[in-house]
C-alpha cells in the first residue's frame, strides 16, 4: 500500500513557511516591545497560540520549559503549561477522516462508543477516549496528518537555531544533541514502536504495583493509530497540597518509573513532563502513578548505564579515576584537569540528593527558581572558556530525565532519603548485569 503522507513534498515546503511566519512574527513582537522598554501584554500567549498551532518537536521545546519551575517568568510558564494537555485539538471531520485511514470505512462499527470531542491534545496527536465492543474504555491516541514531513521541516529548523547558538555562544558544541532530539522525535512518528515500548515497560515494572502501564489493543492500532487501555488518574498537581506522606508516596512512585527501569535494563523515559502520567487512587487516597506516553524511549549501551553508577561511586569515595573512567565510558573526549573541574560540579548538583543519606527535600532549602541556577551559571561561563565541549548523544535525555523529574519531586514538596531509594536501585549495576537484562526484555517486547 502506497504511504501518501510519507515526508510530502509539498506538505514539507508548507510547513517551513508557518514555522517562519508563527515562530519568527512573535520573536519579532517580543524583541519591539522589549526596545520600548516594556514587556508587552499578550506575548507570552501569543506565544504559546503559536507553538500550539504548530504542533510538533517546536512545541516539544515549550512543554518541557514548562516543566521546571519558575525557570520562566510567571506569565510565560502559565501559558506554555496549558500545552501539556490542552494544544488545539482537530474537529471531528478530520478525526473522521484519520480513523478510516487508519482502520477502514466500518472504523465507527468496531467501537461501542467513541467520543466526538479529544480528551487530551499534544504535539504529535490527540487522544479520545471510545468504548471497545467487547466493553473495555480505551484511549485512541491519532496522530496529526503529514506529521512526518512537519517533524522534518521542525528538525530543519532546529538545525538552523543550533547552528546560530553555536555562532553567538561556544560553550556547547550541539550537533551531537541535534542529531539525539532528532533520532527522538522520528521515533515518536512510529506508534507501531510505540506500542512495544509500553510492552517493555510493562515488563520491566511488573512488580512494581504503584507505577500501571496500559494493555494495548493491537487490533485497534496501526503505525498512526494507538489504542491503549483507558487509565482513570487525576493530574498531579492537585495533589501538591495533600499531606506529606501521600506526597512522598507519589515521588516514590515517580522515582520507580524512573530509575529501576534504568539502573536495571538501560531503558529510561525521556519524557517526564506533567501531561504524561495521572495519579490513581485506591479507597479515597492517591496510590500511584498512571504512566500513559511511551514515545520518548530511550534504550542506552549497558556500558553507559555502568558509566552512571561509576560517577556515582567515584564521587561518593572521592575516587577521581574512577569519575574520569565514568566520563569517558560516556563519551566525552578531551578531559583536561579544568573541564573535568567543570563537568564535576554539575556532576554534584545532580548527584547531590542522592550522595545524601538523610531524609531531605531535592532542593533541601534552595527556592524552586533558584535551583540549579548557581550551579548552571557557574559551569557555562567555564566552558564559555574551555568551549567548544561536545555532549555525548547519550546524555541529552539522561540530563533532561534527571532534570524533569527534580522538578516534579520539587511541585510535591517531597521529603524522602533519595540516596537509600537509589542504593537499592543500583544496588547489583554492572554492565554485564543490565545487557543480559536488557536482551531479554527486549526480546519479550519485539525490540
Amino acid at each position: 500500500m502506497v504511504d501518501e503522507e510519507r515526508n510530502r513534498f509539498s506538505a514539507r515546503a508548507a510547513r517551513y513557511a508557518r514555522v517562519g511566519a508563527n515562530v519568527g512574527g512573535v520573536a519579532a513582537r517580543i524583541a519591539g516591545t522589549r526596545l520600548m522598554g516594556r514587556e508587552g501584554e499578550g506575548n507570552a500567549a501569543a506565544l504559546a497560540s503559536a507553538l500550539g498551532g504548530l504542533k510538533g518537536p517546536l512545541m516539544k521545546v515549550a512543554q518541557l520549559m514548562a516543566t521546571i519551575p519558575d525557570v520562566l517568568p510567571p506569565e510565560y510558564a502559565s501559558e506554555l503549561q496549558k500545552l501539556q494537555s490542552d494544544a488545539p485539538p482537530m474537529g471531528w471531520a478530520f478525526v473522521r477522516r484519520r480513523m478510516m485511514a487508519e482502520l477502514g470505512r466500518d472504523w465507527e462499527q468496531r467501537f461501542a462508543s467513541f467520543s466526538h470531542q479529544p480528551s487530551a491534545a499534544a504535539s504529535l496527536g490527540q487522544v479520545h477516549k471510545a468504548v471497545t465492543l467487547d466493553g473495555e474504555t480505551v484511549a485512541c491516541k491519532l496522530q496529526y496528518p503529514d506529521m512526518q514531513a512537519a517533524v522534518e521541516a521542525d528538525l530543519a529548523q532546529l538545525d538552523v537555531l543550533f547552528s546560530i547558538h553555536r555562532r553567538m555562544d561556544g560553550a556547547i558544541d550541539t550537533r551531537e544533541i541535534a542529531g539525539e532530539i532528532g533520532a527522538r522525535v522520528r521515533e515518536e512518528l512510529d506508534y507501531r514502536r510505540e506500542a512495544r515500548h509500553a510492552a517493555l515497560y510493562a515488563y520491566m515494572l511488573a512488580d512494581a504495583p504503584q507505577v500501571r502501564v496500559p494493555r494495548v489493543r493491537e487490533d485497534l492500532s496501526t503505525g498512526r493509530l494507538l489504542t491503549m487501555q483507558w487509565l482513570e488518574g487525576e493530574k498531579i498537581l492537585g495533589f501538591t497540597e495533600h499531606p506529606l506522606a501521600e506526597r512522598n508516596a507519589l515521588a516514590e512512585a515517580m522515582f520507580a518509573a524512573w530509575w529501576p527501569p534504568f539502573s536495571r535494563f538501560g531503558v529510561i523515559h525521556g519524557d517526564p513532563h506533567l501531561g504524561n502520567y495521572t495519579v490513581f487512587s485506591q479507597e479515597g487516597r492517591p496510590a500511584g502513578i498512571n504512566l500513559l506516553d511511551y514515545g520518548c524511549i530511550r534504550i542506552f549501551p549497558p556500558a553507559f548505564v555502568a558509566g552512571v553508577v561509576d560517577l556515582y561511586r567515584g564521587l561518593m569515595a572521592g575516587d577521581e579515576a574512577r569519575v574520569v573512567h565514568a566520563y569517558e565510558s560516556w563519551g566525552f573526549k578531551g578531559l583536561k584537569r579544568e573541564l573535568i573541574d567543570v563537568l564535576n560540579i554539575w556532576a554534584r548538583f545532580i548527584y547531590g540528593p542522592l550522595m545524601d543519606d538523610r531524609v531531605r527535600t531535592i532542593a533541601d532549602g534552595v527556592g524552586p527558581g533558584q535551583y540549579g541556577r548557581k550551579e548552571a551559571y557557574t559551569v557555562h561561563t567555564a566552558l564559555k572558556r574551555l568551549g567548544p565541549v561536545t555532549v555525548p548523544r547519550e546524555f541529552v535525555f539522561m540530563d533532561r530525565a534527571a532534570i524533569g523529574l527534580g522538578a516534579v519531586f520539587l511541585h510535591l514538596k517531597a521529603e524522602l532519603n533519595f540516596h537509600r531509594l537509589f542504593e537499592a536501585a543500583v544496588a547489583d549495576v554492572s554492565a554485564e548485569s543490565v545487557a543480559a537484562r536488557q536482551a531479554e526484555a527486549l526480546k519479550v517486547a519485539g525490540l
